[in-house]
């Protein structure tokens, strides 16, 4: 329940002047038994006159109440109330797992041209944190790591907006009615369009009546009540100066606000063309996948710069950070260069948030919310499956043959909140297989699960990571904390070692994957992993995996190996005289005798063949080859079918 007291009780009839409050303020009983953070938010509310619900459902919109440790957004913001400050955040762009070559379109049938990355362009509306120090007379550092300052830096924003709204004559500056903060709160969001800043407004509205609560990631209690019958003053966005949301042909829900920036497709001379492919998806193949990416830059670069190089890659979808706004750049019918797998990039479509992976490393509420109304409505449309199977981290891409392994990204790394977004998308983790079924959903509680990383700064790449929440879970040669990591000969040959670093997955599960049991002892579960046993901490009164039901494959009886691969390619027979056939190259990895791993996906036997500009002249090459998608180790991979039973988890 939301605990409200003095003058800016969202219950109360009568207004008080604000200048009364702060002249004679006092503490409620119930005020001085909130914890810490709530208690910010109610003095903080007093103090500057907002309604404390708004000033809560700002916060829970960017942050979720949470202070990540001090440390700044992918969107460059601090503490509980995300206030920006782009120019402390250092940008960095993501490296490669390994030292493999860089190719989204990972595809030989033409050669990408090696592009450049440009220096990012810094948007003007990230600095608000230089403003709240100038309305509280609190030093910006303080206000980064400071959750109760950056509290009262938030509210002090709130209310200078609330201010410049009452001069231009379209609210009450003093006003305890949450309806009356609809502009300021529109405002807030930094969005330059009416579309952003109305979408951002409406989800913080929303959280108001649904009412939330939740322990914060430094363990603080939190509880905002559900308020109802606010109808807020949505006209007010009309006198906040902000342009017109960009009209677009876009594919998009209708209340999701999206802008159509198309990525160039034409001619460069030799033979080359860029930056995608064009196609008639799901007519020429089926949509079966959705890959989530960090972009590794600034929003504004992004669709400003990259996204409009012929010469280099593209992707379907970015989304701001601060306001979750959506540009569309490619057709979902089209193919954009993005995974690093051909095979995969003709079946999937790309979506990319701003940010940095390692650096700058907590997603806002209202870019997951809008990921996650995006996801929704594309897997509606295309029939993909709401499960790790399907909707994909970049991180969890295969290299298409052995040489392109150690080049595959790591991107969104081991900070995305797996659990909190399929909560969004209404498909969570649960368990739905018997206790001590033999195959598990990796479920570790995010809020505590901090594994000791280091190298999330360049400049000093042996030092350790700030302690954060992560989706990862470790895994083990042995069932002890100390037993060596286990090695992946594909990510760092020869000899396979991996280590903490941020962006080494060899030695790591994410939560949502599913993994095939292979041994249990105590307080520690072995999953089949890589062609080893992969040992986590797992014990019964803080699990950090569910049971699970579901199909395991393994090697057919008489093998004492098979090989696995990166792509579904067809047999050598199924390629017209006219597309160069494709290898079916096997991977570094085998999955040995006895070993099981998890059924994911049942995919087409298919090669694109885009090698011109005039897609009238591209194949779909199809085969008679089957094979099973599987969760290999930390990336999907395939096995033939031939190769495999197919076994009840028991």
């Amino acid at each position: 329940m939301l605990r409200t007291a003095g003058c800016w009780s969202i219950a109360a009839v009568v207004v008080v002047p604000a200048l009364a409050c702060q002249s004679a303020p006092s503490e409620s009983d119930d005020a001085r038994q909130m914890d810490a953070r709530q208690r910010a938010f109610h003095q903080a509310a007093t103090e500057f006159g907002v309604p404390e619900s708004v000033l809560l459902g700002v916060s829970y919109m960017e942050s979720r109440w949470d202070t990540n440790g001090g440390q700044p957004s992918r969107g460059a913001g601090y503490g509980p109330m995300h206030l920006t400050d782009v120019g402390s955040v250092p940008g960095r762009r993501t490296r490669m797992c390994g030292a493999g070559a860089d190719d989204a379109r990972g595809d030989d049938s033409r050669t990408m041209s090696r592009v450049e990355r440009h220096a990012d362009n810094v948007p003007a509306s990230l600095r608000t944190l230089t403003r709240a120090a100038a309305l509280t007379g609190v030093d910006e550092g303080t206000l980064r790591t400071d959750p109760e300052q950056n509290v009262r830096g938030g509210a002090a924003l709130l209310a200078e907006y609330q201010r410049e709204l009452a001069a231009a004559g379209k609210v009450r500056a003093a006003s305890a009615d949450a309806a009356d903060w609809y502009g300021a709160v529109a405002r807030y969001s930094g969005a330059v369009d009416t579309g952003a800043a109305r979408q951002f407004a409406d989800g913080v509205f929303g959280i108001l009546a649904e009412g939330t609560r939740r322990v914060t990631d430094d363990g603080q209690s939190m509880e905002l009540s559900a308020q109802t019958g606010i109808r807020p003053q949505r006209t007010q966005i009309d006198v906040l100066g902000l342009r017109p949301s960009p009209q677009g042909d876009v594919e998009c829900p209708p209340d999701l606000d999206c802008e159509w920036i198309p990525a160039p497709y034409q001619e460069l001379g030799g033979g080359k063309f860029g930056n995608h492919d064009l196609s008639d998806r799901p007519n020429t193949q089926r949509i079966t996948h959705i890959v989530i990416h960090d972009v590794e830059g600034y929003y504004s670069t992004a669709v400003s710069d990259e996204i409009l190089d012929p010469n280099g890659v593209s992707w379907h979808y970015t989304i701001r950070s601060n306001d979750g706004h959506v540009a569309q750049h490619v057709k979902t019918k089209d193919v954009g260069w993005h995974a690093g797998n051909w095979y995969l990039n003709a079946k999937s479509i790309g979506i990319e948030h701003e940010g940095f992976a390692a650096q700058g490393t907590w997603y806002t509420e209202a870019m997951y919310r809008s990921s996650v109304k995006l996801v929704r409505y594309l897997a509606a449309r295309y029939g993909v499956p709401l499960d790790r199977a399907h909707i994909l981290g970049h991180d969890n891409v295969q290299g298409p043959i052995p040489d392109a392994v150690s080049g595959m990204h790591w991107d969104t790394g081991p900070y995305w909140d797996w659990a909190h977004y399929f909560e969004l998308l209404g498909s969570p983790f649960r368990a739905t297989g018997r206790r001590g079924s033999g195959l598990v959903t990796m479920r570790p509680d995010y809020a505590h699960n901090r594994p000791p990383f280091f190298g999330c700064d360049d400049d000093h790449p042996a030092d350790p990571c700030p302690a954060r929440a992560s989706s990862s879970v470790i895994l083990h040669s042995e069932p002890r904390a100390d037993a060596p990591l286990l090695d992946d000969v594909g990510l760092h040959p020869p000899d396979g070692k991996t280590s903490m670093v941020v962006y080494d997955i060899g030695s790591r599960a994410s939560t949502g994957q599913q993994y095939a049991v292979a041994e249990r002892r105590g307080d520690w579960t072995a999953i089949w992993y890589l062609g080893q046993k992969g040992w986590f901490y797992d014990p019964a009164s803080a699990p950090s995996a569910l049971p699970a039901s579901g199909v395991l494959v393994t090697p057919k009886a008489g093998k004492a190996s098979i090989p696995i691969y990166g792509r579904a390619y067809p047999e050598a027979e199924a390629f017209p005289a006219r597309v160069p056939v494709q290898a079916i190259v096997p991977l570094q990895y085998t999955m040995p005798a006895g070993q099981k791993y998890s059924l994911g996906h049942l995919p087409a036997t298919e090669y694109l063949w885009a090698g011109t500009f005039d897609p009238a002249e591209h194949v779909v090459v199809r085969g008679q080859t089957s094979y099973y998608q599987i969760q290999f180790g930390h990336r999907i991979a395939y096995v033939m079918a031939n190769d495999v039973d197919l076994l009840p988890a028991l």
